[in-house]
């Protein structure tokens, strides 16, 4: 009874839920390698280092060339590499733009068009690309619909265990058949082979993004790790207030920023990005975020605050320095796209992204003989029907 019980709520939630799970999976599969597209369409404006000997310009130069493309520069990005240009970057809205390192001419946006088009797929793939008060609606449907798939995971596995344990019945759930004499023996056991050898990472991917769905489930993250949630401000809905433009003459106190920077590159000496954060009218900090991986992995990534008058470090921060509420919260957001763990981990993310689409496809075709097709007429004058 409790089989039967847990196998028509299977079904159940599969039929409720299966087009909006197409959805997320098709659209995740798009965004499997947003990352690596970004940085090959980039390439565009990487410069030949040559073999001379080149000076790169100060950082205040480098702001002087964005503000005069009428950027309001809030951090500065840089690469280990010579021939990539220095990322100049407003507020958020406020766009970006990449500066030569060496002449300060100003190259252009970000691939404005690749980015607009995987940023169009990523509203899709969170709210149905809804905009305004329907953003809250479409947005509560896929999370509910992500919930719902992480039960069908889950009973899935449990489904998927044959009444009687015995290897030629597992051996027929574990691997593709070449015995399957109709289209119903092979969705059946498609679905079951996709299940099964997807259904841990899809765990890892479905959990994970109910993270980002509600604001319980990213709570009970900091309470399962033994620590109090941070509290939410009640401005948190206004817009925030546009920072004022960084002034390199406004406190004569502070060590020019190339200084800064140096010591954070003397920090961690196999650096591949440090984004620098241009200290403000008023602020006595510059702080830093270093990365010595591929910019998506938090084990990788640290910060580090510097006193902008004379140099001393404030604070800084690897991951192992942060509480277990706040690793645990630094990992979600990478694990959810397999991030974490390189491009092994992306691919793994986004071939059981694609594994859904096809239980999904198996899974209808499946509740449709089961619910549907017993209840259609067989034609009269025509041979019975044979079953699909």
């Amino acid at each position: 009874m409790f089989r039967k019980t847990i196998f028509w709520l299977h079904l159940g939630s599969g039929v409720i839920t299966g087009l909006v799970v197409a959805m997320m999976s098709v659209t995740g599969v798009f965004l499997t390698y947003q990352n690596q597209v970004f940085d090959w369409s980039d390439r565009a404006y990487y410069r030949d280092a040559g073999t001379e000997e080149r000076v790169m310009l100060p950082a205040e130069s480098l702001i002087e060339a964005a503000r005069a493309a009428d950027l309001n520069v809030t951090t500065l990005k840089y690469r280990d590499n010579p021939a990539a240009p220095v990322l100049a970057s407003g507020q958020r809205g406020e766009g970006s733009l990449f500066i030569d390192a060496y002449t300060g001419e100003a190259l252009g946006e970000p691939s404005p068009t690749i980015r607009n088009l995987f940023s169009t797929v990523t509203r899709w793939h969170r709210w149905f690309n809804a905009s305004g008060e329907s953003r809250q609606t479409a947005r509560l449907i896929t999370g509910v619909s992500n919930l719902a798939f992480l039960f069908l995971v889950v009973s899935g596995m449990y489904l998927w265990l044959p009444k009687l344990i015995r290897w030629p019945l597992l051996r027929a759930r574990f691997f593709f058949s070449p015995k399957n004499k109709t289209a119903q023996q092979r969705d059946f056991n498609w679905h079951h082979v996709f299940g099964i050898w997807s259904a841990l990472p899809l765990i890892v991917v479905i959990a994970t993004a109910t993270v980002f769905s509600f604001s319980w489930a990213s709570d009970l993250v900091y309470t399962i790790a033994g620590e109090e949630p941070p509290s939410r401000g009640a401005g948190s809905s206004s817009a925030p207030a546009a920072a004022p433009a960084y002034q390199a003459s406004a406190d004569a106190r502070r060590l020019p920023l190339d200084d800064l920077l140096a010591t954070a590159r003397a920090r961690t000496a196999d650096w591949q990005i440090i984004t620098m954060n241009l200290p403000q009218q008023g602020e006595n900090e510059t702080s830093f975020r270093i990365d010595t991986g591929t910019g998506r992995q938090p084990q990788y990534q640290s910060t580090l605050i510097l006193d902008a008058g004379t140099g001393r470090t404030i604070a800084y921060e690897t991951l192992a320095n942060r509480s277990p509420g706040r690793q645990a919260r630094s990992w979600i957001r990478f694990l959810h796209t397999g991030e974490a763990f390189g491009f092994f981990g992306q691919t793994i993310a986004g071939l059981v992204s694609l594994t859904s689409l096809f239980m999904v496809w198996t899974g209808f075709a499946l509740a449709w003989r089961r619910l549907v097709s017993p209840l259609l007429p067989v034609t009269v004058g025509t041979r019975a029907r044979r079953p699909l």
